[in-house]
């Protein structure tokens, strides 16, 4: 495994960590999004949908903190369920390529 690709799956398991942290209110969305953003070797080894994807999510997370679960469109935990398929998906490609 090189040294990127092995960078690439600790990124992603920090990024795991970060969504059970934010799951139990334990770090901000912001920071979450600044965790992801700066994830860079995990978001070059994946193909670039999955940048497009996990910033979306990470936006329209962002703006739900910014309101209460009643008045937002879109459930916190919703948007957490989906962060998670995405870091079960990214787990596959990443695996994909180390074979």
């Amino acid at each position: 495994m090189n040294s990127s690709h092995q960078t690439a799956q600790q990124q992603l398991a920090q990024l795991k960590t970060g969504f059970a942290q934010l799951a139990q209110s334990q770090i901000s969305a912001a920071a979450l999004g600044q965790q992801a953003r700066a994830a860079t070797d995990l978001l070059q080894a994946l193909p670039p949908r999955y940048s497009e994807v996990l910033f979306n999510l990470l936006d329209r997370l962002e703006s739900s903190a910014l309101f209460t679960e009643e008045s937002c469109s879109f459930s916190q935990k919703g948007l957490l369920d989906n962060l998670q398929m995405w870091a079960d998906k990214a787990q596959g490609q990443l695996d994909l390529l180390q074979a």
